[in-house]
């Protein structure tokens, strides 16, 4: 269907019938307007399209989130008083139909146009029919000569070009500095690979079995045993899927369970464990898992995944990682709720969603699960904290205040060899990436100093 070429999308373009996936994109902005996130909402308005509307779904709204201010600062200029004046609802749908017109090379510029203006007709009438037709017609008149104006300010000229918000990016430059915050910037901007691990077979097998099956796949940053696909598969109609031989996780994950280094045969409680392919890589080797989270339809969805792959040694458990109802076991991962920044090219909504007083919120919440989850490991044990956040407060401020006040308690680098050298930072692991390429992780080995 999105195909978008031939006489019989000429003929959809005159009849300005709105294919299902530029309503979708249109609703899936809604949701995310009202709260929802974008993956959960992706995965329900998205369930009943054909694998390639649903790519092309993916492309449109994923890239128009990622490429979002530079769209309103070319839009805006050709909107009489700014867009700011206009319903948020008519302004999605007028960054939705710039990026098509802009940025997406199998739409021609007709269709972007008029399923867009068609779509603001029903929705909002008229009037914002008209106005979507003035300015995207303009845009694609003025393409060539779409530069926006110079910023005076060299953070605020980052988040404009790199589509951020700017308070983030000037905590990013103050940190880094302005170049290495610009590589952080354009790592975000980039699609977010499909990597698979491997489970009940070694990677040579699964690799022989995906080729076997005309899917290519390349090696993975970091991790050795993981297989990132070249090209866009449809996963579950893999008879590998099928038969349990891999699940999906990026190599920032599975390096936190590398780091963790859980001995062989330990009982441990996975404290905040959806969607569970943390679960998944401690069972390779523990003798039990506890798989612990306070969403029960979260814990159904890992579950499901559990059987997939037939991980016997898992137990699912719904329960809150703040009042963890479980006795003290060998080990504990901790992977608290975190502002996830540094997974911003697999989540590009949350960028916009994101405000400088979760930091607070979130931190306050890690502390608290913290001090719960170290009343769980026995003496002796381990606890190792993770996030996928890059912030200091999420990250190292959290480990050091714990170890302030737990004097029973040290950090512990891992058994040398658990992870490459150049993700370890003073025994702790840090993943950034714009040094790694991969999804950003941090994590710390905590021991409970025996009785």
């Amino acid at each position: 269907m999105m195909n978008e070429s031939g006489p019989g999308l000429a003929h959809l373009a005159r009849s300005s019938a709105v294919t299902a996936s530029r309503r979708i994109a249109a609703d899936l902005c809604a949701d995310m307007r009202h709260g929802t996130l974008l993956d959960p909402a992706f995965e329900h308005r998205t369930a009943g399209l054909e694998a390639r509307d649903r790519r092309w779904t993916q492309e449109l709204v994923y890239g128009m989130l990622r490429r979002r201010s530079m769209l309103d600062a070319q839009l805006s200029v050709r909107v009489r008083g700014g867009l700011a004046r206009l319903d948020p609802d008519l302004i999605d749908l007028l960054r939705l139909g710039a990026d098509q017109l802009l940025h997406m090379r199998s739409v021609p510029a007709y269709a972007a146009i008029a399923q867009t203006v068609e779509l603001a007709k029903e929705r909002h009438g008229l009037g914002a029919s008209k106005l979507a037709n003035a300015v995207l017609r303009r845009l694609d008149r003025e393409r060539d000569s779409l530069e926006v104006a110079p910023q005076s300010d060299a953070t605020e000229a980052l988040a404009l070009e790199h589509s951020h918000p700017r308070w983030l990016v000037a905590r990013w430059v103050a940190r880094w500095g302005a170049q290495e915050a610009a590589r952080l910037l354009a790592a975000n901007n980039t699609e977010a690979p499909v990597v698979l691990r491997p489970y009940g077979i070694v990677r040579e097998q699964l690799e022989a079995m995906l080729e076997s099956a005309g899917v290519h796949v390349l090696d993975v940053p970091l991790v050795r045993d993981s297989l990132q696909l070249a090209g866009g598969a449809s996963l579950t109609s893999l008879g590998a899927y099928r038969q349990g031989l891999f699940f999906v996780q990026d190599p920032g994950s599975t390096l936190v369970t590398k780091y963790a280094a859980i001995p062989n045969g330990a009982v441990v409680a996975d404290l905040c464990a959806a969607p569970g392919g943390k679960t998944l890589e401690l069972s390779r080797s523990a003798g039990s898992v506890l798989a612990c989270d306070r969403s029960a339809a979260r814990i159904e969805r890992m579950t499901a995944n559990i059987a997939r792959v037939d991980a016997k040694s898992v137990h699912t458990i719904v329960a809150d990682a703040k009042y963890p109802a479980i006795r003290p076991v060998d080990a504990v991962l901790l992977d608290v709720p975190c502002t996830g920044t540094g997974t911003f090219r697999r989540h590009p909504d949350a960028r916009w969603r994101l405000k400088m007083s979760d930091l607070a919120v979130m931190s306050a919440l890690q502390r608290a699960i913290l001090r719960s989850a170290a009343t769980v490991v026995k003496p002796g044990g381990l606890l190792v904290y993770s996030t996928c956040s890059l912030e200091p407060e999420e990250n190292d401020e959290q480990v050091e205040s714990f170890l302030e006040t737990h004097s029973e308690w040290t950090l512990e680098p891992p058994p040398d060899g658990a992870v490459p050298s150049q993700v370890l930072d003073a025994g702790r692991l840090r993943v950034l990436p714009q040094r790694h390429d991969v999804d950003g992780a941090f994590a710390a080995r905590l021991r409970r100093i025996a009785a």
